[in-house]
């Protein structure tokens, strides 16, 4: 059992949890994911670990309330316990110093660039950071961002804080400005890194992808988690989950994401959520 130490609401719909787990994060390196399920029948979801505390023995994971199991998850609160938490799993993310990163969050994919910009900041980079979400109100990490890269811009889909648009549009206009990154770090929603990509791939700068696949396991063994990149079928959970985004069939990726989608609305009603307040 592992005891959650501190849960933060940080948005409406996405909670910050501390989690007791100084094993995991004795290993835990950026890029590296965990597995977690709340009881004994509760199924096994992967969540990206959005921060470690090697001393206080802690792991962070932060996570949206879209799916039966994470508004379960959600409703535990500090003091409680989630039976099963198991990592660090996938590889994780090795860059070194290539001189410019600009790392491009959109959504609940702000959280996993957290510790990715720390990593670039400590190997010696110059990092840009672009965070982006549907409204001000579910912005997440602004100020944590803020603190760890020489300039951060944001946007939102209304218009209610920073510029009034996509991450994409503000990328475009850094590029329009002279801005020539040695390479890029997208995360967040399928549609926003395909979009980012295509941008990038004609400017010939490298781009990195964290994909955020349906797994079982987390090793390999059941296959749900397979993507194909450049051409060859790959595993997220061992052979990611960060990629060469230029190579990603992003196709195929989205239509293998919605596999679920009636179970997963079935599951959401029977736990007495509207799907039109949760999602898939």
């Amino acid at each position: 059992m592992h005891k959650i130490l501190r849960k933060e609401e940080l948005t409406p719909e996405t909670v910050l949890f501390d989690v007791e787990a100084p094993l995991i994060a004795r290993k835990c390196e950026p890029g590296n994911f965990v597995i977690l399920r709340i009881d004994e029948k509760g199924e096994r979801i992967p969540l990206t670990v959005a921060d470690f505390d090697r001393k206080a023995g802690t792991v962070t994971i932060i996570f949206q309330k879209v799916g039966k199991t994470t508004y379960h998850l959600a409703t535990l609160e500090q003091g409680d316990s989630i039976q099963d938490f198991v990592g660090p799993l996938g590889k994780h993310m090795e860059i070194g110093k290539v001189g410019t990163v600009v790392a491009v969050g959109g959504g609940l994919g702000i959280a996993p660039i957290y510790p990715k910009i720390r990593l670039m900041k400590e190997e010696g980079n110059k990092v840009v950071a672009i965070i982006g979400a549907r409204s001000h109100n579910l912005l997440i990490l602004e100020k944590e961002v803020s603190e760890l890269v020489e300039k951060l811009y944001v946007t939102t889909d209304d218009g209610s804080y920073g510029l009034h648009g996509f991450v994409t549009e503000q990328l475009k206009i850094l590029f329009d400005e002279g801005l020539k990154p040695d390479m890029i770090l997208a995360v967040g929603p399928i549609p926003m890194m395909k979009a980012v990509c295509a941008m990038t791939k004609e400017y010939g700068i490298k781009t990195l992808v964290s994909l955020d696949t349906i797994m079982v396991d987390g090793t390999g063994m059941c296959g749900s988690c397979r993507i194909t990149v450049g051409g060859k079928t790959r595993f997220a959970c061992v052979d990611g989950p960060v990629f060469d985004g230029h190579e990603v069939d992003f196709e195929e990726y989205a239509a293998r994401q919605v596999r679920y989608n009636p179970e997963e609305k079935e599951a959401l009603e029977a736990y007495g959520i509207k799907c039109d307040e949760g999602g898939g």
